[in-house]
């Protein structure tokens, strides 16, 4: 399987590190023609993840995304999802015919309001089959020191997306399998608003007994919005711990306790969020504006904040925490005054 990855940001970067230890040869779009040259002359990548290094000669980059598609078998999309319509849109309308998509956007497109699927059915007339998506818990960080961590890749073929996953298995990345696109995809995106209102919560010095209640009401609330969106197989205590394994990958149909409440549980938790980060930024006082100037990478929840409250005017699932954090990021709404409102509302 040829592999070609679109983006070069820290997850593109990470992916291209777990796939090269592997030993695959990989296209990659790198916008940047200085960064190319860096790549190929010093075998990292400057201004991500420059602890890790490459072996170029499994790297073709190059900055025509169409050379990356047309050389590839499956393509992962790696780009934050403002910047997916701006990479795509120009792109041939058949381009990606007899193409896996791989979609590595924890993100909705603002510029749509889509997920990446929708968008490519739409104007790509990519069908459901030949798409299939990859999430955490998993952080750039810890893929680049090694540490051990789990991707859940999710396509409504099995088959296939089991074979694309053992492309990912490494000793330090253990791989799981599922079926359920629109879920797992629903669920990275609202991680990213509930890890901006833990963020929001820290700037305002709540401690930690407080951010736990928080994050427990924030699963509680993914869950509501999930079951009425008519997600299944998300009640946490009914995992399946003897599930099939097929060429390396755990092949289950219940998987709650990782790309569900584990990747919030990161994101909302960790140092390396980018989320986290910027809604501590908002919580200690900082503008919108301010502290997206002040982060040099892209956080997802911003713009997905907005996107879920469209969203969820025709699911209209009970989300108070949700919607204050898009209040207080786009209706001026003073921090202390949205948490007020969200802690009447704890239990």
């Amino acid at each position: 399987m040829r592999f070609g990855i679109i983006g070069s940001g820290s997850w593109a970067t990470a992916l291209g590190k777990i796939l090269t230890d592997n030993k695959n040869k990989i296209n990659w779009w790198i916008r940047n023609e200085e960064t190319i040259k860096h790549l190929l002359a010093r075998h990292n990548n400057p201004q991500y993840l420059s602890s890790v290094f490459f072996d170029t000669t499994l790297l073709v980059p190059t900055s025509n995304v169409s050379e990356v598609i047309e050389k590839s078998d499956c393509i992962i999309i790696a780009v934050p999802s403002a910047f997916a319509v701006e990479t795509l849109g120009n792109l041939d309308r058949n381009i990606f015919k007899d193409k896996k998509i791989v979609s590595a956007i924890k993100g909705i497109l603002p510029d749509e309001n889509l997920l990446l699927n929708d968008y490519l059915k739409q104007y790509f007339n990519v069908e459901i089959e030949n798409y299939f998506a990859v999430l955490g818990p998993c952080h750039a960080e810890e893929v680049a020191s090694e540490k051990l961590s789990y991707l859940t890749f999710s396509g409504i073929d099995e088959k296939t997306a089991t074979n694309i996953a053992s492309h990912f298995k490494t000793e330090y990345l253990n791989t799981v399998v599922n079926h359920d696109i629109y879920g797992v995809q629903f669920a990275a995106i609202l991680k990213n608003i509930y890890a901006l209102g833990a963020g929001i919560a820290h700037g305002l010095e709540y401690g930690d007994n407080f951010l736990s209640v928080l994050i427990a009401n924030s699963a509680d609330e993914m869950a509501g919005f999930l079951r009425k969106a008519g997600i299944k197989n998300i009640e946490v205590g009914s995992i399946d711990h003897k599930p099939v394994t097929k060429n390396g990958s755990k092949v289950t149909t219940n998987y709650a306790a990782s790309v569900y409440l584990g990747d919030l549980l990161v994101t909302c938790y960790s140092l390396y969020s980018r989320n986290r980060t910027f809604g501590t930024m908002i919580g200690k006082g900082y503008s919108v504006k301010t502290a997206k100037l002040e982060m040099s990478m892209v956080a997802e929840g911003y713009n997905a904040s907005k996107c879920m409250k469209t969203i969820n005017e025709n699911i209209k699932a009970d989300m108070p925490i949700a919607e204050t954090v898009y209040k207080i990021l786009w209706e001026n709404m003073h921090p202390s005054e949205g948490f007020a409102k969200i802690e009447k509302t704890l239990v």
